[in-house]
């Protein structure tokens, strides 16, 4: 019960890696609030996970690119449940467009996409930093990725329709900076924030790409979501209490 009565929400909740971190934290013992622009998928996702870990799960409507969307969050989940203890950064906006290979991303695109992602995580950055410096405390755990931290591996996308967009890195190298300025900046007040690298998921792709990822990787290769579950569990925990600006790869060694 490494997270006994905690309470946590989790940004992107009813995605694929939001749905892997609530029932991990319900697992452990802590409250997830799946907090997601999609009320009823975040609906749908808190009765899941209540009815294996009942009175562990609960849902909110949060959009990241919106200050007031955030701060009514955390309004919301303080009323219901009297305390806040932890935010995990992991929504995911992007436009239609996202996606494209470096020489067909239009400029307004790279811009559009830079702002949502990055710039939603720097608000539910700055506005949870408030918040727990506020009432003495709490952890912010942000979503980063291998591709914030080294350049990609063009050759796996080779005979492929993906690519690994421009967007991307400059969004989660970014992330894995602001970590560090927020931790350096509000490490007096007893907020922690840290940072989760991990590779490639499985979603779908294609043979060749998994068979050329796999090549770099260790036992494992790519990941599924349940793989990062205990890495964040980790920093939510008291183990981790001491850590603070850090950034974890989790890549069954895809980066080395």
């Amino acid at each position: 019960m490494q997270l006994k009565d905690k309470v946590v929400i989790v940004t992107g909740g009813a995605g694929a890696f939001g749905r892997a971190f609530v029932q991990a934290i319900a697992a452990s013992g802590g409250i997830a609030v799946v907090a997601d622009i999609d009320l009823q998928a975040a609906e749908r996702v808190a009765r899941e996970v209540d009815t294996a870990f009942p009175g562990h799960a609960d849902a909110a409507a949060l959009d990241i690119t919106s200050k007031d969307s955030i701060q009514d969050a955390i309004r919301t989940v303080l009323q219901r449940r009297g305390r806040l203890d932890a935010v995990v950064n992991n929504a995911y906006p992007r436009n239609a467009r996202y996606g494209r290979k470096v020489d067909e991303v239009e400029y307004r695109d790279f811009c559009e996409n830079t702002s949502l992602h990055l710039g939603g995580y720097f608000l539910v950055m700055q506005q949870f930093a408030i918040q727990f410096r506020g009432q003495g405390g709490g952890s912010i755990v942000n979503m980063s990725s291998i591709y914030g931290v080294m350049a990609p591996r063009f050759d796996i996308y080779a005979d492929t329709p993906m690519t690994m967009p421009v967007e991307y890195a400059a969004i989660k190298s970014g992330i894995v900076h602001l970590t560090r300025y927020f931790a350096q900046y509000f490490k007096h007040d007893g907020v922690r924030v840290n940072c989760i690298s991990p590779g490639g998921v499985r979603a779908g792709q294609p043979e060749a790409f998994l068979e050329k990822y796999d090549a770099y990787c260790g036992v494992k290769g790519m990941l599924d979501a349940q793989d990062v579950s205990g890495t964040l569990v980790f920093l939510l925990s008291e183990g981790s209490r001491h850590i603070n600006g850090q950034n974890l790869i989790v890549d069954d060694g895809f980066s080395l």
